[in-house]
Protein backbone atom coordinates (compact mmCIF):
# COMPACT_ATOMS: atom_id res chain seq x y z
CA UNK A 1 0.00 0.00 0.00
CA UNK A 2 1.38 3.42 -0.98
CA UNK A 3 2.11 5.49 2.04
CA UNK A 4 -0.20 8.68 2.06
CA UNK A 5 2.81 11.06 3.70
CA UNK A 6 4.79 10.27 0.55
CA UNK A 7 1.98 10.88 -1.94
CA UNK A 8 2.39 14.34 0.02
CA UNK A 9 5.29 14.90 -0.29
CA UNK A 10 5.26 14.18 -3.98
CA UNK A 11 2.19 16.59 -4.14
CA UNK A 12 4.08 19.44 -2.78
CA UNK A 13 6.83 19.12 -5.21
CA UNK A 14 4.73 19.75 -7.99
CA UNK A 15 2.79 22.66 -6.34
CA UNK A 16 5.87 24.33 -5.33
CA UNK A 17 8.28 23.37 -7.83
CA UNK A 18 10.91 22.21 -6.27
CA UNK A 19 12.07 19.69 -3.27
CA UNK A 20 13.69 22.81 -2.03
CA UNK A 21 10.30 24.90 -1.74
CA UNK A 22 8.24 21.50 -0.64
CA UNK A 23 10.69 21.04 2.38
CA UNK A 24 10.39 24.63 3.38
CA UNK A 25 6.46 23.93 3.29
CA UNK A 26 6.22 20.89 5.13
CA UNK A 27 8.64 21.86 7.65
CA UNK A 28 11.24 18.80 6.53
CA UNK A 29 14.66 18.69 5.56
CA UNK A 30 15.62 18.85 1.55
CA UNK A 31 17.01 15.31 2.55
CA UNK A 32 14.20 13.97 3.92
CA UNK A 33 12.09 14.55 1.44
CA UNK A 34 14.12 13.51 -1.19
CA UNK A 35 14.66 10.14 0.57
CA UNK A 36 10.79 9.48 1.30
CA UNK A 37 10.30 10.58 -2.61
CA UNK A 38 13.17 7.87 -3.82
CA UNK A 39 11.19 5.28 -1.12
CA UNK A 40 7.88 6.51 -3.09
CA UNK A 41 9.91 5.52 -6.60
CA UNK A 42 10.94 2.33 -5.45
CA UNK A 43 7.27 1.57 -3.72
CA UNK A 44 5.56 2.12 -7.08
CA UNK A 45 8.41 0.78 -9.75
CA UNK A 46 8.67 4.24 -11.74
CA UNK A 47 10.61 7.05 -12.37
CA UNK A 48 8.25 10.03 -10.57
CA UNK A 49 10.57 13.19 -10.98
CA UNK A 50 12.80 14.71 -13.00
CA UNK A 51 15.77 16.71 -11.82
CA UNK A 52 16.35 20.03 -13.81
CA UNK A 53 19.09 22.16 -11.70
CA UNK A 54 17.57 23.17 -8.59
CA UNK A 55 13.92 22.32 -10.11
CA UNK A 56 12.27 19.07 -9.96
CA UNK A 57 9.54 18.20 -12.92
CA UNK A 58 7.13 15.33 -12.29
CA UNK A 59 6.90 12.82 -15.19
CA UNK A 60 4.08 11.83 -16.26
CA UNK A 61 3.59 8.89 -14.15
CA UNK A 62 4.24 11.26 -11.35
CA UNK A 63 1.15 13.52 -12.66
CA UNK A 64 -1.17 11.08 -12.73
CA UNK A 65 -0.04 9.69 -8.99
CA UNK A 66 -0.35 13.23 -7.68
CA UNK A 67 -3.79 13.53 -9.62
CA UNK A 68 -4.89 10.01 -7.31
CA UNK A 69 -3.83 11.43 -4.39
CA UNK A 70 -6.55 14.59 -4.89
CA UNK A 71 -8.91 12.18 -5.29
CA UNK A 72 -7.70 10.72 -2.21
CA UNK A 73 -7.86 13.97 -0.41
CA UNK A 74 -11.24 15.04 -1.81
CA UNK A 75 -12.29 11.77 -0.46
CA UNK A 76 -11.40 12.53 3.17
CA UNK A 77 -12.44 15.78 3.21
CA UNK A 78 -16.43 14.59 2.10
CA UNK A 79 -15.52 11.96 4.68
CA UNK A 80 -14.82 14.61 7.21
CA UNK A 81 -18.11 16.80 5.88
CA UNK A 82 -20.34 13.92 6.48
CA UNK A 83 -19.33 13.46 10.23
CA UNK A 84 -19.56 16.90 11.03
CA UNK A 85 -23.36 16.59 9.28
CA UNK A 86 -24.18 14.48 12.61
CA UNK A 87 -23.15 16.64 15.07
CA UNK A 88 -25.52 19.52 16.42
CA UNK A 89 -23.64 21.78 16.72
CA UNK A 90 -20.60 23.29 14.77
CA UNK A 91 -17.60 23.14 16.89
CA UNK A 92 -13.69 23.39 16.11
CA UNK A 93 -11.19 25.63 14.42
CA UNK A 94 -11.64 26.77 10.92
CA UNK A 95 -8.77 29.20 9.52
CA UNK A 96 -9.86 31.40 6.64
CA UNK A 97 -7.50 33.01 4.36
CA UNK A 98 -8.98 36.91 3.45
CA UNK A 99 -6.97 39.68 1.54
CA UNK A 100 -7.18 42.82 3.22
CA UNK A 101 -10.01 44.93 2.07
CA UNK A 102 -12.78 42.45 2.57
CA UNK A 103 -10.56 41.36 5.56
CA UNK A 104 -11.36 45.16 7.09
CA UNK A 105 -14.75 45.82 5.89
CA UNK A 106 -16.80 42.71 6.15
CA UNK A 107 -14.73 39.98 8.50
CA UNK A 108 -15.47 41.70 11.67
CA UNK A 109 -18.91 41.60 11.05
CA UNK A 110 -18.59 38.45 10.38
CA UNK A 111 -16.76 37.15 13.29
CA UNK A 112 -19.05 38.83 15.44
CA UNK A 113 -22.30 36.91 13.97
CA UNK A 114 -20.62 33.76 14.39
CA UNK A 115 -19.36 34.60 17.73
CA UNK A 116 -22.99 34.97 18.85
CA UNK A 117 -24.87 32.18 16.69
CA UNK A 118 -21.93 29.36 16.90
CA UNK A 119 -19.87 30.06 20.10
CA UNK A 120 -18.10 26.97 19.46
CA UNK A 121 -16.83 27.44 16.10
CA UNK A 122 -13.71 29.21 16.33
CA UNK A 123 -12.89 30.78 13.06
CA UNK A 124 -9.28 32.69 12.64
CA UNK A 125 -8.12 34.74 9.73
CA UNK A 126 -4.90 35.06 8.11
CA UNK A 127 -4.35 37.94 5.99
CA UNK A 128 -3.10 37.35 2.27
CA UNK A 129 -2.90 38.63 -1.22
CA UNK A 130 -5.53 36.13 -3.66
CA UNK A 131 -3.03 34.14 -5.58
CA UNK A 132 -0.77 33.21 -2.12
CA UNK A 133 -4.17 32.40 -0.67
CA UNK A 134 -5.00 29.97 -3.10
CA UNK A 135 -1.72 28.25 -2.40
CA UNK A 136 -1.92 28.04 0.69
CA UNK A 137 -5.40 26.67 0.19
CA UNK A 138 -4.50 23.75 -1.41
CA UNK A 139 -1.49 23.20 0.33
CA UNK A 140 -3.51 22.60 3.49
CA UNK A 141 -2.79 25.49 5.66
CA UNK A 142 -5.95 27.16 5.63
CA UNK A 143 -9.59 25.78 5.45
CA UNK A 144 -11.26 28.56 3.26
CA UNK A 145 -10.62 31.37 1.34
CA UNK A 146 -12.43 34.78 0.66
CA UNK A 147 -10.86 36.20 -2.70
CA UNK A 148 -12.31 37.98 -5.61
CA UNK A 149 -12.20 37.48 -9.34
CA UNK A 150 -12.50 40.19 -12.22
CA UNK A 151 -14.69 39.89 -15.59
CA UNK A 152 -12.26 37.79 -17.90
CA UNK A 153 -9.68 36.72 -15.48
CA UNK A 154 -9.34 32.99 -14.03
CA UNK A 155 -8.36 32.21 -10.36
CA UNK A 156 -5.13 30.61 -10.00
CA UNK A 157 -4.62 27.29 -11.89
CA UNK A 158 -2.57 25.63 -8.55
CA UNK A 159 -4.37 23.00 -7.65
CA UNK A 160 -8.15 21.95 -7.46
CA UNK A 161 -11.12 23.86 -5.47
CA UNK A 162 -14.42 24.33 -5.36
CA UNK A 163 -15.83 27.93 -5.47
CA UNK A 164 -18.89 29.95 -4.34
CA UNK A 165 -19.86 33.55 -4.98
CA UNK A 166 -21.36 35.23 -1.94
CA UNK A 167 -21.61 38.36 -3.55
CA UNK A 168 -20.64 41.40 -6.03
CA UNK A 169 -19.25 44.47 -6.45
CA UNK A 170 -18.76 47.20 -8.77
CA UNK A 171 -15.81 48.31 -9.87
CA UNK A 172 -15.43 51.94 -11.17
CA UNK A 173 -13.13 54.25 -12.83
CA UNK A 174 -11.98 57.52 -11.04
CA UNK A 175 -9.55 59.97 -12.39
CA UNK A 176 -7.81 62.88 -10.18
CA UNK A 177 -9.06 66.15 -10.85
CA UNK A 178 -6.92 67.95 -13.00
CA UNK A 179 -7.77 65.11 -15.39
CA UNK A 180 -11.35 65.49 -14.78
CA UNK A 181 -12.21 67.36 -18.35
CA UNK A 182 -9.21 65.95 -20.12
CA UNK A 183 -9.12 64.50 -23.55
CA UNK A 184 -8.13 61.18 -24.38
CA UNK A 185 -5.46 62.30 -25.78
CA UNK A 186 -4.26 64.41 -22.96
CA UNK A 187 -5.11 60.96 -20.54
CA UNK A 188 -2.18 59.28 -22.14
CA UNK A 189 0.62 60.55 -20.01
CA UNK A 190 -1.72 60.10 -16.67
CA UNK A 191 -0.33 57.99 -14.04
CA UNK A 192 -1.99 55.29 -12.38
CA UNK A 193 -2.23 52.97 -9.44
CA UNK A 194 -2.84 49.35 -9.73
CA UNK A 195 -1.73 46.31 -7.69
CA UNK A 196 1.09 44.30 -8.86
CA UNK A 197 1.47 43.49 -13.11
CA UNK A 198 0.48 39.87 -12.41
CA UNK A 199 -2.57 40.50 -10.49
CA UNK A 200 -6.13 39.70 -12.04
CA UNK A 201 -7.64 43.15 -11.26
CA UNK A 202 -4.70 44.76 -13.58
CA UNK A 203 -5.14 42.16 -15.73
CA UNK A 204 -8.84 43.60 -15.67
CA UNK A 205 -8.03 47.11 -15.98
CA UNK A 206 -5.41 47.05 -18.78
CA UNK A 207 -7.94 45.59 -20.94
CA UNK A 208 -10.33 47.98 -19.88
CA UNK A 209 -8.08 50.51 -20.80
CA UNK A 210 -6.64 49.17 -23.99
CA UNK A 211 -10.83 48.94 -25.47
CA UNK A 212 -11.37 52.66 -25.07
CA UNK A 213 -7.94 53.10 -26.83
CA UNK A 214 -5.98 53.64 -23.68
CA UNK A 215 -2.19 52.84 -22.64
CA UNK A 216 -2.07 53.37 -18.78
CA UNK A 217 1.05 54.27 -17.39
CA UNK A 218 1.51 52.53 -14.21
CA UNK A 219 3.48 54.73 -12.00
CA UNK A 220 2.34 53.10 -8.98
CA UNK A 221 1.62 49.34 -7.75
CA UNK A 222 0.39 48.29 -4.64
CA UNK A 223 -2.18 45.90 -3.25
CA UNK A 224 -3.72 48.29 -0.53
CA UNK A 225 -6.80 49.88 -2.25
CA UNK A 226 -7.17 52.39 0.14
CA UNK A 227 -3.42 53.77 -0.41
CA UNK A 228 -5.56 53.40 -4.45
CA UNK A 229 -7.95 55.70 -2.94
CA UNK A 230 -6.11 58.54 -1.54
CA UNK A 231 -3.43 58.68 -4.47
CA UNK A 232 -6.68 59.70 -6.95
CA UNK A 233 -7.97 61.85 -3.74
CA UNK A 234 -4.55 63.81 -3.81
CA UNK A 235 -4.81 64.23 -7.61
CA UNK A 236 -2.01 61.86 -8.30
CA UNK A 237 -2.62 58.98 -9.92
CA UNK A 238 -6.36 57.38 -11.55
CA UNK A 239 -7.50 54.27 -10.41
CA UNK A 240 -10.36 51.37 -10.67
CA UNK A 241 -11.84 51.14 -6.97
CA UNK A 242 -14.75 48.63 -5.82
CA UNK A 243 -17.42 50.48 -4.36
CA UNK A 244 -16.97 48.61 -1.13
CA UNK A 245 -13.88 50.34 -0.65
CA UNK A 246 -14.78 53.86 -1.68
CA UNK A 247 -18.04 53.62 0.71
CA UNK A 248 -15.76 52.32 3.47
CA UNK A 249 -13.24 55.46 3.40
CA UNK A 250 -16.47 57.63 3.07
CA UNK A 251 -15.33 59.31 0.27
CA UNK A 252 -16.93 61.62 -2.25
CA UNK A 253 -14.97 60.99 -5.04
CA UNK A 254 -17.02 60.51 -8.53
CA UNK A 255 -16.57 57.91 -11.10
CA UNK A 256 -15.30 59.63 -14.16
CA UNK A 257 -17.90 58.99 -17.27
CA UNK A 258 -14.28 58.88 -19.30
CA UNK A 259 -13.91 55.66 -18.18
CA UNK A 260 -17.14 53.61 -18.39
CA UNK A 261 -15.61 50.14 -16.98
CA UNK A 262 -19.18 49.81 -14.73
CA UNK A 263 -18.23 46.29 -14.16
CA UNK A 264 -18.30 43.62 -11.21
CA UNK A 265 -15.90 41.62 -9.52
CA UNK A 266 -17.17 38.89 -7.85
CA UNK A 267 -16.68 37.82 -4.07
CA UNK A 268 -16.15 34.14 -3.83
CA UNK A 269 -15.56 31.59 -0.88
CA UNK A 270 -13.12 28.63 -1.53
CA UNK A 271 -12.61 25.34 -0.27
CA UNK A 272 -10.89 22.29 -1.12
CA UNK A 273 -12.51 19.61 -3.18
CA UNK A 274 -15.23 17.61 -1.37
CA UNK A 275 -15.03 19.88 1.88
CA UNK A 276 -18.51 22.09 -0.18
CA UNK A 277 -20.83 19.85 1.77
CA UNK A 278 -19.71 20.94 5.03
CA UNK A 279 -22.17 22.26 7.41
CA UNK A 280 -19.09 23.76 9.31
CA UNK A 281 -17.81 25.87 6.25
CA UNK A 282 -21.49 26.58 5.19
CA UNK A 283 -21.85 28.43 8.44
CA UNK A 284 -18.95 30.64 7.75
CA UNK A 285 -19.96 31.23 4.12
CA UNK A 286 -22.99 31.98 5.03
CA UNK A 287 -22.43 34.43 7.66
CA UNK A 288 -19.58 36.47 5.27
CA UNK A 289 -21.89 37.04 2.60
CA UNK A 290 -24.50 38.32 5.50
CA UNK A 291 -22.12 40.82 6.76
CA UNK A 292 -21.26 41.65 2.79
CA UNK A 293 -24.55 42.29 2.10
CA UNK A 294 -24.79 44.64 5.17
CA UNK A 295 -22.30 46.72 4.25
CA UNK A 296 -23.27 47.39 1.11
CA UNK A 297 -26.83 48.19 1.84
CA UNK A 298 -25.26 50.63 4.55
Amino acid sequence: MLDLTRLLMLRAVALHGSITAAARELSYSHSAISQQLSLLERETGAVLLERVGRTARLTPVGHELVQNTEAVLAALEHAEAELAAAREQPRGVITVAVYTSIGRIVMPTALQRLAEEHPGLDVRLRRADPEEAVLRLVSRQVDAVVTDTFPGTQLSPTGAIEASVIGRDPVRGYLPERFADASFQEMRGMPWVMERREAPSTEWAMRVCRELGLEPLVAHESSDLLFHLRLVEAGLAAAFLPDLVVREAGSALEPSPLLPANEERDILFLVRPGAGAHPWFGVVRDAIAAALADRQQS
